[in-house]
């Protein structure tokens, strides 16, 4: 019988891309996610019966343990960009982490992949940053030999960071950005797939990798470099500062005062935060040179996903060709 891999979160951005990849890997796939009837979308990624998303709430220990019965590996991919109810970074990050590791060191599964972030700090300010580090000490304490990833921003057809901006350049001749001059290095989500399945597969040596693509640019960069391939002209706008923060307790407030209802998709005081730190590869960490995988270019990606966003959609191109025909 073929060996089984449960994926917490295996429905999400980056999850999706390893059970894809673990399906043709030949393994079956148990994709843990709190609303199965919304993840059916992974069944065609094998056979039938292949692939099968299963309910589970990482909060819940009966849930955790029985979606990874009879499992051979797990992988945790569940993580929140803002907290909101329950879900918040110490309850996802910390202990629904740490209570995967613990019941799959009880089950005896040998092989654990986390993902985590760059700037994991246990003494950062940031309550996201700060989760992920405690996570991480959560994980190792019962799977020692787990494989750690740590991307820096992730992209991809699904992601919420070029969509995002893209999508907000429909709406005026100004793209507002906050922490212009930070830098990241961001990285295909796909390349990130096939680092955990390396882990998955005892192809990649315990210990934590942290993963950046082959480009380190500022955030302002990054935003010219997307108007480039949408074909869009707009004065990226750096915010000062103190209107961030105000707008940021803003975007907060809102969410609080409506429970939840309403949830801060735009800033947060947490993002800023982050924000104020470059989000790239340590000098000396361990990365994709050392699991063997060449990470693929932002310029042969970004198109592929964002051609939506520019004026005239798929015809752009076309409309284009037809300025430059002559009568």
């Amino acid at each position: 019988m073929s060996k089984l891999v449960t994926i917490y979160g295996g429905s999400g951005f980056v999850g999706r891309y390893i059970a894809r990849r673990m399906a043709r890997q030949g393994w079956r796939v148990r994709v843990a996610v709190r609303r199965p009837n919304e993840a059916i979308f992974v069944r065609p990624y094998g056979v039938v019966g292949q692939v099968e998303p299963v309910l589970c709430n990482v909060r819940d220990d009966a849930s955790v343990a029985a979606a990874m019965q009879g499992a051979d590996a797990v992988v945790n991919c569940v993580g929140v960009l803002n907290q909101v109810g329950r879900n918040g970074f110490d309850a996802v990050h910390v202990e629904g982490a740490g209570r995967i590791a613990r019941i799959a060191s009880g089950q005896g599964i040998a092989r654990m992949v986390h993902l985590s972030a760059i700037g994991a700090d246990k003494d950062s300010d940031s309550d996201y940053a700060r989760t992920k580090a405690e996570g991480e000490a959560a994980v190792l304490a019962h799977m020692p030999g787990a494989v750690i990833l740590r991307p820096s921003v992730v992209f991809g057809p699904e992601d919420q960071f070029f969509n995002r901006f893209a999508g907000m350049t429909r709406l005026g001749p100004i793209l507002p950005i906050a922490g212009a001059e930070t830098l990241f290095q961001p990285v295909y989500v796909d390349d990130v797939g096939k680092a955990a399945v390396k882990g998955v597969l005892g192809d990649a040596a315990a210990g934590v990798y942290e993963l950046g693509g082959p480009e380190v640019k500022s955030l302002r960069a990054l935003m010219a470099q997307m108007l480039g391939v949408i074909h869009r002209r707009r004065l990226v706008l750096n915010l000062p500062r103190f209107v961030a923060r105000v707008m940021a307790f803003g975007f907060d407030l809102m969410q609080t005062v409506t429970g939840g209802l309403i949830t801060n998709g735009v800033l947060t005081r947490d993002q800023l935060r982050n924000l104020a730190r470059n989000n790239v590869v340590s000098e000396g960490a361990q990365g994709f040179a050392e699991l063997g995988i060449a990470p693929v270019a932002m310029e042969s990606v970004l198109p592929d996903y964002l051609w939506r966003f520019r004026p005239s959609g798929q015809y752009d191109a076309i409309k284009e060709s037809a300025r430059n025909l002559r009568v």
